[in-house]
């Protein structure tokens, strides 16, 4: 059934007609083209498709529209302001963290959601924090380091 959904997407607020069990991840590639949100295993266990949904990561792969209603999502698009790159993304890069990509976007909002809730974790917070969100490519050591670079940068007051 289609239905108009109201919400925040990066905080904007947004109306669009669709089916209300759409997943979020195909409105915001296909409808929105926010494509920096990756389509994975569809199944909610790579994290690939992580947003940021009032304040917590969740997998946008199995979260349909009418749960979105009223709701503020952030994607990775939104997450660096007025052109300035977010501390993690500054981090990501700087560390090389990223190898291909692909679960970029994912393994960084998770890690948002991480230092929202604990801006100062050790390594093990922050492997069990990141566990649920696959990367092949083997940089997870770098991912590590790019998540305590930013935590160190965020405390000392710089774009929470």
């Amino acid at each position: 059934m289609r239905q108009t959904i109201k919400f925040t997407l990066n905080g904007k607020a947004t109306m669009l007609e669709t089916e209300e069990d759409r997943s979020l991840l195909a409105v915001l590639r296909s409808d929105l083209g926010l494509t920096g949100t990756k389509y994975g295993c569809g199944e909610s266990h790579c994290g690939v498709c992580t947003v940021i949904i009032d304040g917590e990561a969740v997998r946008s792969c199995e979260y349909q529209m009418s749960d979105v209603a009223g709701k503020s999502v952030m994607t990775i698009e939104g997450l660096e302001k007025n052109g300035t790159l977010h501390p993690l993304q500054q981090a990501f890069m700087e560390h090389d963290a990223l190898q291909c990509g692909y679960c970029t976007p994912g393994m960084i909002l998770t890690a948002y959601e991480l230092l929202q809730k604990n801006p100062q974790p050790g390594r093990d917070d922050i492997l069990t924090g990141l566990e649920d969100n696959l990367c092949r490519c083997g940089a997870h050591h770098r991912i590590v380091l790019a998540v305590q670079e930013a935590a160190a940068k965020m405390a000392g007051g710089n774009n929470k």
